[in-house]
């Protein structure tokens, strides 16, 4: 079993990191409403929308497919429930107050942001048919988007292997990692489906934890490995250039590969962190 860096280098490791996403592309923090329009009152509001959608601006429909992908593969995480959550992605990007709307052509859905933002999607038919694109009021490019699926009642600070399957399905399906190039590869030319990228060692579907990240770990059973280094940080091998072209721009310090392809783990094995910040073990006293 291969185990991380010592923890003594990891205050170098950690200036290394931010060294990097101190050099991200930076946003304003607020941006005005990409529609044009007023914001919305409560409610649908049927409008003619003014609007050219951004590429990165995510895909109504897509989401849609998503939710209904988590409903297929329910049985991964059977207690689970889907959310939407947006992350920064620029240093300076303000993550209060965002608000999102569904646009289509001559149809506005307001969707509610929780404090952690979070969110859900309501489904609305004409929305559908009009291929509407979700938007929020910051620059699309200075947040990243990921589905959150997780099972009530896990000891704190892990996470469940099951839950972290279905949101790689959920969050392919529905079009969720954005500004990839294909220069650098971060989902790769050759894996299009989400099974192809969530089942592949490949498909470098990035995780985020809470905070700055030091360690993972697996637990099933008596069964216990700790990933090796190679596995956080998007690999650890990003340069300057490479950065913005990942949505682990801002929060490199706490990204991470789970080994979701590999069926060896079950899905309830426990995937456990320790962060940058936690307090070293005290030094056992000399006999």
């Amino acid at each position: 079993m291969r185990r991380p860096v010592s923890r003594g280098v990891a205050p170098a490791l950690l200036g290394a990191v931010l060294a990097w996403t101190a050099h991200a592309q930076t946003a304003p923090a607020a941006a005005a409403n990409p529609a044009g329009q007023p914001a919305p009152a409560s409610g649908v509001q049927t409008v003619t929308v003014t609007y050219t959608r951004d590429p990165v601006d995510k895909s109504y429909r897509k989401m849609i497919r998503g939710m209904e992908r988590f409903q297929r593969e329910h049985a991964l995480a059977p207690q689970a429930t889907l959310r939407f959550r947006l992350l920064p992605r620029s240093p300076t990007v303000d993550m209060h107050g965002i608000t999102l709307r569904v646009i289509g052509d001559h149809i506005a859905v307001p969707v509610p942001v929780a404090p952690d933002n979070s969110f859900t999607l309501p489904r609305n038919e004409q929305a559908l048919q009009e291929d509407a694109a979700v938007v929020a009021n910051r620059k699309t490019t200075s947040m990243t988007w990921r589905a959150h699926v997780v099972t009530p009642g896990l000891p704190p600070g892990t996470r469940r292997l099951g839950d972290l399957r279905l949101e790689c399905l959920v969050g392919m399906e529905a079009g969720l990692v954005s500004n990839s190039s294909p220069l650098f590869g971060w989902i790769s030319n050759a894996l299009t489906r989400p099974e192809q990228v969530c089942d592949s060692p490949d498909g470098n579907f990035l995780f985020f934890t809470e905070r700055p990240v030091f360690a993972v770990t697996l637990r099933a059973g008596d069964r216990t490995e700790v990933l090796p280094f190679h596995f956080l940080y998007a690999g650890g091998d990003q340069t300057r250039d490479m950065l913005p072209f990942c949505d682990c721009q801002v929060l490199l310090d706490r990204t991470y590969y789970a080994p979701i392809w590999d069926r060896g783990w079950p899905d309830d094995t426990l995937v456990s962190f320790d962060y940058m910040d936690d307090a070293p073990p005290a030094p056992e006293a000399a006999p």
